[in-house]
């Protein structure tokens, strides 16, 4: 039987730019629905697993969403916890797609607890005639959210507060499907402004971003998921005293890059011995790591179509 349609709306699977009043106080919303439904169904992981590949969704759309150029973000958080590595990856345009790597069955939520201690990875991948950028930072604290915040303030020094939340929403006479928000906000000086980490703003910079971080600890994460509750809606509840600017929201979608050209070419540095260790009922059967598709191959590396 043919599972039913989700729900959707111009609300869903978009990320929102905004602007507190006329502040160095910048940041996004993402609202999810059937893109991260797509990606986290795909892998079936324990719930979660599912929450916290999730969150790194959201977040990597978040900030793939400032890229200026045609290009890739990969977020990267690896550890010695029953979860050793999850990726997620955001390319120009909105495309999205997310794994993860563990051994447990039973696992613990949150994500200190699953990834135990280890480093965070941030790439930007500005394509193949550009150098990568790549930061690297300790994982520090006990949320996702906690530990991206603290990327920022030790690799970019921009003061940051993240908020993210994933869960599975009933929808009546259409079962549960996956959802997942976040809302990012930093204090981003114009051109030329000094950048500093909380401690070093003085003055009215300082009282800016805390009167906004203030606003934006008082989030629920039901706000984030709620299909009811517009990005808009909810940036109003937030700054209505101070004003707030919104600006085009971007779409976002579950897309692989996978295809039988890139997988060909791995299989082409296999020699014949180490292809046919591969056969299995007549077939190499390749399954992507990140949307779970199968590729099936002849025992010489040859694309099988048309199956």
């Amino acid at each position: 039987m043919a599972e039913p349609a989700r729900e959707f709306t111009a609300m869903d699977d978009v990320v929102l730019p905004f602007q507190v009043a006329d502040t160095a106080v910048r940041g996004r919303v993402v609202r999810l629905a059937g893109a991260i439904d797509d990606i986290l169904s795909a892998h079936g992981f324990p719930e979660p697993l599912s929450e916290l590949l999730g969150e790194a969704v959201s977040l990597v759309a978040m900030m793939g969403a400032s890229l200026k150029f045609d290009g890739k973000l990969i977020f990267q958080a690896q550890g010695n916890g029953p979860v050793s590595l999850i990726v997620a990856d955001y390319t120009a345009g909105g495309n999205l797609r997310a794994t993860a790597k563990t051994s447990a069955e039973n696992l613990p939520r949150g994500a200190r607890p699953l990834l135990g201690d280890g480093s965070i990875v941030m790439t930007i991948d500005q394509g193949p005639d550009m150098d990568r950028y790549q930061g690297v930072t300790p994982l520090e604290g006990e949320s996702l959210a906690e530990v991206a915040a603290a990327y920022f303030a030790q690799s970019e020094q921009i003061p940051t507060i993240v908020k993210l939340s994933v869960g599975r929403i009933h929808i009546p006479g259409k079962g549960e499907h996956w959802r997942a928000g976040g809302l990012m906000a930093q204090f981003v000086p114009q051109e030329g402004g000094e950048r500093g980490v909380v401690s070093a703003l003085a003055g009215e910079d300082r009282e800016t971003w805390e009167r906004a971080q203030a606003f934006i600890e008082t989030v629920q994460p039901d706000e984030l998921l709620d299909p009811l509750i517009s990005a808009e809606t909810l940036l109003y509840r937030l700054f209505h005293e101070d004003g707030v600017r919104v600006f085009d929201a971007s779409p976002l979608r579950a897309a692989c890059s996978c295809n039988d050209e890139k997988i060909s070419a791995v299989l082409s540095r296999y020699s014949e011995d180490g292809l046919r260790d591969m056969v299995e009922d007549g077939a190499i059967t390749v399954t992507c790591e990140f949307c779970r598709k199968d590729y099936r191959f002849s025992p010489e590396g040859a694309p099988l179509t048309g199956e």
